[in-house]
């Protein structure tokens, strides 16, 4: 996948448009917008990088040099929030999660 492929992937992913995306990272819609076309060959650093802080990825993943899935990428952003929490946040984000691990679809069998 081309990198003007994964930005349009990611901004419609987050339901941004253009100017949401240009406003985030300081340059115009028609930036974007030829970026997502391929028609921008040699973006800034600067530019990926504060791409892939707005859409919580990696350069790598942003860039295309890696194997991982956005899925990948989006549990690894998950996992580096969750450390940042405190203890008690984690508890509480753990029982969670069980609470939706228990949980029976609708149609599934009760028991």
């Amino acid at each position: 996948m081309s990198l003007g492929a994964r930005i349009k992937e990611l901004r419609l992913k987050h339901g941004q448009s253009l100017q949401d995306v240009a406003d985030a990272v300081g340059v115009s819609k028609t930036h974007i917008w030829a970026l997502e076309r391929g028609e921008t060959n040699n973006p800034s650093m600067e530019l990926l990088k504060k791409l892939a802080e707005h859409f919580k990825v990696t350069l790598e993943y942003l860039a295309g040099t890696t194997d991982d899935t956005l899925a990948d990428v989006t549990a690894q952003q998950f996992f580096r929030d969750f450390k940042s929490l405190s203890e008690a946040e984690q508890a509480v984000l753990l029982q969670t999660l069980e609470v939706f691990k228990n949980k029976k679809a609708p149609g599934d069998a009760k028991t």
